[in-house]
């Protein structure tokens, strides 16, 4: 059983980052066969751990994949029950998340810290365009409330600009936005506010889901809005449909994780 797990996640069958360009690879590879009858949760030292056939399923690091509440460990035990003849991990993102978490993060949160704060030096909202008008005014529409939100309830002021031009952000800002993270340094959530931060370009939007400023959709769409722009303007490919579509898998998972962490 480890030794198909370990293929999974060591990239035999997630050998590219890009989605669509997966999918392709997994349609050349033999994915392998579900090798279980029943995926459960059960209590562990550390939490609740999540079994197959009543034996504790571990990350390829080899750790107990347990999480700190039931609601948690159930999501990746539902991944595992909702399999069918085979294991596709494309299908399970909370659980590559979780893995990622244990594995890699709780070894150097301070690494992922730094990197959403790296996000934060240049966020997506405050990039503005100055034309079209209506894209203008979408991106007031959906940006601008979060700026405030940020102002008023982080204490963190964000300077912003037109076009791409990079614009520094006060020292005081991005310390701010950093002792908020260091609130939420557990791994699983931290590991999870990266995926929403890299997913949507903005950790100033992963932060307002995991305050609850902002539900999941609601923050997808204002990290979307330049792209949906451009898709009403010209359309869009199949491939395009296919990438977005795994993307806002990972961003559902990643914000379903958090919820599921409070308990």
């Amino acid at each position: 059983m480890r030794d198909i797990l370990d293929d999974l996640e060591a990239g035999k069958y997630l050998s590219d980052p890009d989605p669509v360009r997966r999918a392709q690879i997994q349609m050349k590879t033999h994915l392998p066969k579900r090798f279980y009858k029943a995926a459960s949760v059960a209590p562990a030292e550390d939490g609740f751990a999540v079994h197959l056939d009543g034996k504790p399923v571990r990350t390829p690091g080899k750790a107990l994949l347990a999480l700190p509440t039931e609601r948690a460990a159930a999501l990746v035990a539902a991944e595992f029950a909702a399999q069918g003849e085979t294991i596709n991990p494309v299908t399970m993102p909370v659980m590559r998340l979780v893995n990622t978490a244990i594995d890699g993060v709780a070894s150097d949160p301070q690494a992922v810290l730094e990197d959403i704060l790296r996000f934060a030096s240049a966020d997506l909202l405050c990039y503005r365009a100055d034309a079209p008008q209506g894209l203008v005014e979408r991106q007031d529409q959906h940006w601008d409330p979060v700026i405030d939100w940020a102002r008023a309830t982080l204490g963190a002021r964000f300077n912003l600009a037109q076009g791409i031009i990079h614009v520094e952000q006060p020292r005081e800002t991005i310390a701010v936005l950093g002792v908020h993270l260091s609130q939420r340094a557990d791994p699983l959530r931290l590991a999870a506010i990266h995926v929403m931060t890299s997913l949507t370009g903005s950790a100033l939007l992963a932060l307002a889901v995991d305050f609850g400023e902002l539900d999941t959709e609601a923050a997808w769409s204002a990290g979307h809005v330049d792209e949906d722009w451009q898709i009403e303007q010209w359309g869009q490919d199949a491939e395009a449909v296919a990438r977005r579509s795994a993307r806002k898998r990972d961003m559902m998972a990643a914000a379903g994780l958090l919820e599921a962490l409070k308990g």
